[in-house]
């Protein structure tokens, strides 16, 4: 049962719903905007209805595996941290589309709001405020996940939970290494800004 489970979350994580919107409006994400499939470049390209869809679709990926953990195996939290893991792991390398997917921010996020609720509902809050303030998804993404295994900490989450959100940081940032060196130029776009 666990086995099928982890092959669900990979899966399921794998669906590329940015794409998928994106192709029923007649636009390839991958040749648009940004080139990646997850709501940032939906907004940007197609409009807020389908961003939004895409957001809530990549989230559930996310969410969904590790609820199905917590209802078959509730006290198997190295279970549901590693199906987590699958699931961002499938968004960002999604078979579909000869394994290259999003940045994982969105999934990851609904893995943490099955996983550490508490935190994730703080990662979530960090994201959208830094990025009202700055008006750029990934630095709120970088800054929400960097501090996402302290807050695991402070809240005394036990330590394997630490590790696996450690893990799910270290998947964000890596996804993120082109941002993270536009940002240090300062040549990170800001949404709305004119190509």
């Amino acid at each position: 049962m666990s086995l099928l489970l982890c092959l669900f979350a990979f899966f399921f994580g794998s669906i590329p719903w940015g794409y998928i919107i994106g192709k029923a409006k007649g636009i390839d994400l991958r040749k648009t905007g940004s080139g990646n499939i997850g709501a940032t470049n939906v907004l940007r390209t197609i409009g807020k209805k389908e961003a939004l869809a895409t957001l809530l679709l990549d989230i559930s990926k996310g969410f969904i595996p590790v609820l199905l953990v917590q209802l078959f195996y509730p006290h198997e939290k190295n279970l549901m941290g590693t199906v987590g893991v699958l699931a961002i792991l499938g968004h960002c390398f999604t078979p579909f589309l000869k394994f290259k997917g999003g940045k994982g921010v969105a999934t990851s996020i609904g893995v943490i709001l099955a996983y550490t609720p508490l935190a994730g509902l703080i990662t979530l809050f960090i994201w959208i405020l830094i990025f009202k303030i700055f008006r750029i998804s990934s630095l709120g993404a970088l800054i929400a996940f960097g501090l996402l295994p302290l807050n695991v900490f402070l809240l005394n989450y036990p330590y394997e939970v630490t590790i696996f959100t450690f893990i799910f940081t270290v998947i964000i940032y890596l996804r993120h290494t082109d941002n993270i060196k536009r940002l240090l130029k300062g040549t990170e776009p800001r949404m709305g800004d004119k190509k």
